[in-house]
């Protein structure tokens, strides 16, 4: 396939601008001018439309393939949020419109939307007082974190430290440095379990909290949160719960019964909203009420005669977290998500994920090495050492995984696990999905004892093959106006895979 500047015509148009009519006075200052052309690409209004329909047609999505990858949560979007997010009553809502114009309450219906919401989100977290602001996961842990620190601000504790499991998500430690705190890891014990006692050796009175979900990261459910959580509290730390793993007890347990005092939860891993690509996101924050105080302004409150609105009366308020409130249409898919399901339908949703992905568990454990024998939650982890040794890395399963038609599970994360292979199929997807992606692992496995030599060269049937990673980390060249040649398989060990390809 040619790169657009590859089908590029000089003087080829797919536009025309007219003639401008604006009397200009005065000259454009120096500084804003262009000092050389622009060197975009010239074709037409067919060739732009074919081209990007071309390159769409060869990506992955969760409308076209199955997402096994392990603590991300790729559930299929049901279009019918889709519609309702298209309503025009709610699409053409403009955010910055009064809430009141000649008698017409203008924004009642999406303040309704965000205050049910919080309510519904309170009665199955277990917590007091949700926001609705936070733009993402990571975005609404910063937001957790930083009422975390003005807790300990306003009681007057010296806190220095975040205790972060070995186990936890990538962005947990990003988080607790983002807020001017430094972590302690604290690494699993013998049942893949943060280790209490090495837990009981580093809280002490510097400690502002803890950030972990349950079930972890390995899928497994932690039965002695009680007992952390105590520890925690007595030094008066707080407990935030990373709602990443949600599916896992939704409908079954509440963070908020059983020790936490923050969280967040992600609506595209639970609730069923786009996911990737750095947006749309929403991850809105839940917290007991001896943080409600501190939660980010405005916030959503009703009036006695019924009507909704923004209250930013809230002195000890952390302040504003995201320009106006939040990522509304992804709230409002969440929303329907919920109200379509009810309480049975969402506790049904976690017995499905359970389900799955114990069944892929057991199928897989008589081929890869499975650490932790256990019954496990919403994902499993495996470890694909014995490959290895004939030569067969997690990377190479992957790759063989792709040139097969499957996108492959996460791999080598958790960091606690070598060669990891994390797989978490969800509550949205068949046995017999579950079946084609199990068969080709095993084929994989069977591959790596007779053709080990075969995995290197995978994939073949992909625009790029295997791009040198680190190469392309370390020494990135984005300049595509230089370097256009042909979409052809790169090179082994060649960073121009990145510049030719992206």
């Amino acid at each position: 396939m040619e790169l657009i500047f590859e089908k590029s015509i000089p003087g080829r148009r797919g536009f025309q601008i007219p003639v401008c009519d604006v009397n200009v006075q005065g000259d454009i200052p120096p500084r804003y001018k262009r000092t050389h052309d622009n060197e975009l690409p010239e074709v037409s209004e067919v060739d732009v439309v074919r081209h990007f329909t071309r390159l769409s047609q060869m990506n992955f999505s969760v409308d076209t393939n199955f997402y096994p990858l392990g603590s991300c949560t790729m559930k299929y979007n049901p279009k019918f949020t889709e519609v309702l997010a298209k309503n025009p009553q709610f699409a053409d809502l403009h955010p910055l419109l009064p809430q009141l114009r000649n008698g017409e309450k203008l924004t009642q219906g999406a303040l309704q939307v965000l205050y049910e919401v919080e309510q519904i989100l309170c009665e199955i977290a277990g917590m007091d007082q949700f926001t609705m602001q936070p733009l993402a996961g990571a975005h609404g842990e910063l937001t957790g974190v930083m009422m975390m620190a003005a807790y300990h601000r306003d009681k007057g504790n010296k806190k220095k430290y975040i205790i972060v499991p070995d186990a936890a998500h990538g962005t947990n430690p990003a988080t607790a440095a983002i807020a001017g705190y430094a972590t302690i890891a604290i690494p699993p014990d013998e049942n893949g379990l943060l280790d209490i006692t090495k837990l009981k050796e580093k809280l002490n009175d510097e400690v502002a909290g803890v950030m972990m979900t349950n079930p972890d990261t390995l899928g497994i459910f932690n039965s002695h949160i009680d007992e952390i959580a105590g520890l925690v509290h007595r030094v008066d730390g707080l407990m935030y719960y990373d709602g990443a793993n949600l599916n896992a007890i939704l409908g079954r347990c509440r963070p908020g019964d059983i020790g936490f005092d923050i969280m967040h939860i992600n609506t595209h891993k639970t609730f069923t909203t786009p996911h990737g690509g750095g947006g749309p996101g929403a991850g809105p924050v839940g917290v007991k009420k001896k943080l409600v105080k501190f939660l980010p302004i405005s916030r959503v409150e009703k009036r006695s005669d019924g009507t909704f609105y923004l209250n930013y009366d809230y002195p000890d308020s952390i302040g504003y977290v995201a320009s106006l409130y939040g990522n509304f249409a992804l709230i409002l898919r969440a929303y329907a998500y919920i109200l379509l399901l009810g309480k049975e339908g969402l506790l049904e949703t976690s017995n499905h994920a359970v389900l799955n992905a114990n069944y892929v568990m057991h199928r897989l454990k008589n081929h890869y090495l499975l650490h932790y024998d256990r019954t496990c939650m919403h994902e499993c982890v495996f470890s694909a050492t014995q490959q290895a040794e004939r030569g067969v890395h997690a990377i190479d399963i992957a790759k063989f995984l792709i040139d097969r038609g499957m996108h492959p599970p996460t791999v080598y994360f958790p960091l606690t696990v070598k060669e990891a292979i994390m797989i978490e199929p969800t509550e949205t997807e068949s046995k017999q999905t579950l079946d084609q992606f199990i068969e080709l692992l095993i084929e994989a496995d069977q591959l790596s004892k007779t053709q080990p030599d075969i995995f290197k060269d995978l994939p073949k049937t992909t625009p790029v093959a295997r791009p040198d990673e680190v190469k392309a980390a370390t020494d990135l060249n984005t300049n595509f106006f230089v370097n256009t040649a042909k979409l052809t398989r790169p090179q082994k060990n060649s960073s121009a895979s990145i510049t030719h390809h992206v």
